[in-house]
């Protein structure tokens, strides 16, 4: 359950064009060439997030692309969800048919992990990632101290 350089570089690509487009139509070489995303991975992910009518196209001299809504009602689930990005803590694909087509003991722990997941990515806008209003969780220092006791622990067990 990763999110692949597939959902990466849509929103940085998404969050590149939101910042630009108030100076025109935004190009794919021009996102490519500042975020360093091959041009024609960026392609395949444009005509996903075309199809989704996240942007628009401006054919012609001057064209390239624009957001085909406002920024702030552009999550970042919504951009994830074009471009066919699986997150998915199950084995299963949420079909609860994961252990010899029965449901396996964990699989509600890794459900509810997905809602939480996307609840978050939902509550993220393009609009609040291109004003920088996104910020480092106070509670990030959780994460290393679970780490600290795990080891601490392993290190026990082994001098047992």
């Amino acid at each position: 359950m990763r999110l692949t350089t597939k959902g990466r570089f849509a929103v940085t690509a998404m969050i590149d064009l939101a910042a630009r487009q108030a100076d025109g139509p935004v190009t794919l070489a021009g996102i490519a060439e500042r975020q360093k995303i091959s041009l024609s991975y960026l392609e395949q992910l444009f005509g996903k997030l075309r199809r989704y009518k996240l942007v628009t196209s401006v054919r012609g001299p001057g064209g390239g692309y624009r957001l085909a809504r406002d920024m702030r009602s552009i999550t970042v689930t919504d951009i994830i969800i074009a471009v066919d990005e699986p997150l998915d803590a199950t084995l299963c694909g949420g079909k609860q048919n994961c252990h010899d087509e029965h449901r396996c003991m964990t699989h509600d722990l890794w459900t509810n992990l997905n809602k939480r997941m996307y609840a978050y990515l939902d509550s993220v806008t393009l609009g609040a990632l291109v004003a920088r209003e996104v910020k480092p969780d106070p509670d990030v220092n959780v994460l290393r101290e679970v780490r600290r006791r795990a080891s601490v622990s392993l290190h026990d067990a082994a001098t047992v």
